[in-house]
C-alpha cells in the first residue's frame, strides 16, 4: 500500500495531469513506468522522435495529431511533449469549441492562443547601484499642507562592496523607495539608475547578527563596482506584448488599463513581430516556440480548419498538436465526411500517433500514481476495488473517485481510503452510461 509524505498546510490546486514530468524515455526506448507515464510505449517513442524533430528545426510546416479514444491519454502526451522541451516553454490548452465567442471572431480566438504558446526570453541589461548598505540617513522636513507633518526628502546612503564603497545623496522618490522596502544597515540591494527602483536581495552574510532567529535570507556581499551594468531576463508571451502595445494606443487604456474592443489589430501584432525580429538580430531576445494543444478538434469549421494550414506556414508559429477521438464525421461548416473531421489538406501535414486504450495493470499503475498526487493513501482492497471500476467502466472514472472516497473514509474516521469508501463513493457518482441509461429508461415519461 502506498505511503503519503506530510507536507505544509497551505493552498495546492492538484491539476489532472500534474504528475506528467516529461515523456518517460532512455535512449529513445519508453520506460515501463517512467515521468508519470504508465504505458503507451509505441506513442511516448514516437513523440520523443516529434520532440528531437521539433529541437533540430524539422517541424516547419507540420503538425501532429493524437488520435485515440478518450481517456488514453491524449492531453498527457501533449503536456510531455512541451515539458520535454524545456521548463520556460509556453503550453497553452483549447478545446475546439471555445473558438465560438460573441465577443471575437474564431480566427482572432485561435491567433490570440497562438500567440499565447509563443514565448520571447528578452535580455535587458540595465546600469543599477549594488552593494550592501553600510550607513543609511533619512532626511525629514514638515510635509507642505501639514505643518504638523513629517515627511522625508532624501537621504544618505552609503554602499559597499567587495571593492569599492561609496556615499550618495538619494532624492525623495529613492527614498520612499528604500523606507517601503524595509531596507536597514547590513542589507544587500541594487537601485536601477534609471528608474530609482530599489530591489533587497537580502541580508549580507558580513552584516551583524542581531537575532537568535532570523527570517531574511543571508547572501554574500557583492563584489566588483558599486555601479555595474545587470543583466536582466524576462519571458513573456506574443500576446503579452501583442496586449501591451495595443494598450498604448488609446486614451481610455492609459487611464483604465483597459481596452474598448477585445480583438487586437493586425497593425499592432505586425509591429511586435517587427520588434521581436530586431532584438532577436541584435542579441538581446530569442524565440521559445512552445505548443497550442486543439482538444475535441472535430468541433473546428472549414474556415477554423483554413486559417490552421496557413498559420503552420508562418514564421512565428508554435507546434500545433491536434487531438481526436472520433473515426470518420462530418467537417463542421460542410456536408463532407472525413477522418476525425479534419480537411484532407490539412491532415497531409500532420503526423499522427495513436493512443491505445490501458490494461489492467496500466490502469492500477495509474491510479496508484494518481492517488500519490492527490495524497490519498489506499489500502490494497481498495486499489483493488478502483482497477476494477476502471476496467470495466473507464479510467476516467476510477480517477474521479479517488477524492470522494477519501473525503468518505475521512468522515468515518479512517486516514485509508478502504474498499468500502470505493463503494460509496460509486453508489453516490454514477458514470456517464448509468446516467444515460437511467435517463433513457424514463425519457418515454418526459414532455416531448
Amino acid at each position: 500500500m502506498s505511503h503519503v509524505t506530510p507536507i505544509k498546510p497551505g493552498f495546492r490546486r492538484i491539476g489532472l495531469h500534474s504528475h506528467i514530468k516529461g515523456l518517460g524515455l532512455r535512449n529513445g526506448k519508453a520506460l515501463p513506468v517512467a515521468d508519470g507515464f504508465v504505458g503507451q510505449i509505441k506513442a511516448r517513442e514516437a513523440a520523443g522522435i516529434v520532440v528531437q524533430m521539433i529541437k533540430s528545426g524539422k517541424m516547419a510546416g507540420k503538425g501532429i495529431l493524437l488520435a485515440g479514444p478518450p481517456g488514453t491519454g491524449k492531453t498527457a502526451l501533449a503536456v510531455a511533449i512541451a515539458k520535454e522541451l524545456g521548463e520556460d516553454t509556453p503550453f497553452m490548452v483549447l478545446s475546439g469549441s471555445e473558438i465560438y465567442s460573441s465577443e471575437m471572431k474564431k480566427t482572432e480566438v485561435l491567433m490570440q492562443a497562438m500567440r499565447k504558446a509563443i514565448g520571447v526570453r528578452i535580455r535587458e541589461f540595465r546600469k543599477v547601484y549594488e552593494g550592501m548598505v553600510k550607513d543609511l540617513k533619512v532626511k525629514f522636513d514638515r510635509h507642505p499642507y501639514n505643518p504638523y507633518q513629517q515627511i522625508p526628502v532624501g537621504a544618505t546612503l552609503t554602499l559597499k562592496t567587495t571593492d569599492e564603497e561609496k556615499t550618495f545623496s538619494v532624492d525623495e522618490t529613492v527614498t520612499i523607495e528604500l523606507i517601503s522596502k524595509g531596507v536597514a544597515v547590513g542589507d544587500v540591494i541594487w537601485i536601477d539608475a534609471e528608474t530609482g527602483r530599489v530591489h533587497k536581495v537580502g541580508r549580507a552574510i558580513e552584516a551583524e547578527v542581531k537575532y537568535d532567529i532570523e527570517s531574511e535570507r543571508r547572501v554574500p556581499m557583492p563584489s566588483g563596482p558599486i555601479l555595474k551594468e545587470k543583466e536582466f531576463i524576462h519571458t513573456v508571451t506574443l500576446h503579452d506584448l501583442d496586449v501591451m502595445h495595443a494598450r498604448s494606443g488609446s486614451i481610455f487604456s492609459l487611464l483604465f488599463g483597459g481596452r474598448e474592443e477585445r480583438e487586437i489589430p493586425p497593425e499592432t501584432r505586425q509591429r511586435v513581430d517587427e520588434m521581436v525580429k530586431q532584438w532577436v538580430d541584435e542579441g538581446r531576445a530569442e524565440i521559445i516556440p512552445g505548443v497550442l494543444f486543439i482538444d475535441d478538434v472535430h468541433m473546428l469549421d472549414i474556415e477554423a480548419f483554413s486559417f490552421l494550414s496557413r498559420a503552420m506556414e508562418s514564421e512565428l508559429a508554435p507546434i500545433i498538436i491536434l487531438a481526436s477521438n472520433r473515426g470518420f464525421t462530418r467537417i463542421r461548416g460542410t456536408d463532407i465526411i472525413a477522418p476525425h473531421g479534419i480537411p484532407l489538406d490539412l491532415l497531409d501535414r500532420l503526423l499522427i500517433i495513436e493512443t491505445r486504450p490501458y490494461t489492467e495493470e496500466e490502469i492500477r499503475e495509474i491510479i496508484k500514481i494518481r492517488a500519490k498526487e492527490e495524497e490519498v493513501e489506499l489500502t490494497d482492497d481498495a486499489l483493488e476495488e478502483l482497477t476494477k471500476t476502471g476496467v470495466e467502466r473507464s479510467l476516467r472514472y476510477a480517477v474521479q473517485l479517488l477524492a470522494p472516497a477519501k473525503i468518505i473514509a475521512e468522515n468515518r474516521g479512517s486516514k485509508k481510503v478502504e474498499a468500502i469508501d470505493v463503494k460509496r463513493a460509486k453508489e453516490l457518482f454514477v458514470d456517464v452510461k448509468e446516467s444515460a441509461k437511467y435517463l433513457k429508461e424514463y425519457e418515454e415519461s418526459f414532455l416531448k
